[in-house]
């Protein structure tokens, strides 16, 4: 099977089930962004080393990179049809048990913070700020079209976590943030 089909050359894809949409539609921007986001996790992630240390933190983001595909089904499948992988109010718990497990490694947050600091924790912020797009993204598709709403709230809670996790990358590697300085 080749990679290449030329059925989207004319700015249509399909959508799940086949339906064909433009390539401009809101929700294919909402589940593009969302791969986006998780390229951006994939890059983060590829900056930490292999050892044991980062295996739990490696463990929670396989789950989290799952659940974002999950999310992307969910964009990109249209109303009225059935979902492979349903995003559930348990998977949004999760995000809640895994921001405050890296949280109580944390000194409390003081000031607003400069994204930065370690490689893998700048580039979970620049993560962070491509799922707010998509959170925004999804926003428009929830507002035209029928929509799982826990899909919102997973992604909203996600940007919560991976602000969290840049926070403890950098504190566990040992790079200080810097606070926004008001001149």
């Amino acid at each position: 099977m080749k990679i290449y089909t030329k059925s989207g050359d004319k700015g249509q894809t399909s959508l799940v089930y086949g339906q064909r949409v433009s390539k401009h539609s809101p929700r294919v921007h909402a589940y593009g962004t969302c791969d986006e986001a998780n390229s951006m996790i994939g890059l983060a992630l590829s900056t930490l080393g292999q050892d044991q240390d980062w295996s739990s933190f490696r463990q929670l983001f396989h789950v989290v990179q799952t659940k974002l595909f999950h999310v992307g089904a969910e964009l990109s499948t249209p109303p009225g049809k059935k979902v492979a992988w349903p995003i559930a109010n348990e998977d949004v718990r999760y995000l809640e048990e895994q921001i405050d497990d890296l949280e109580a490694n944390l000194p409390p947050l003081a000031n607003f913070i400069l994204p930065g600091g370690h490689i893998c924790g700048a580039s979970l912020h620049a993560a962070r700020t491509i799922v707010r797009r998509a959170e925004r993204m999804t926003v428009e598709v929830q507002q035209e079209e029928e929509l799982n709403p826990v899909v919102l709230s997973y992604l909203n809670r996600l940007s919560d976590l991976l602000f969290v996790a840049a926070r403890y990358i950098n504190h566990r590697t040992g790079n200080s943030e810097q606070s926004l300085h008001h001149e």
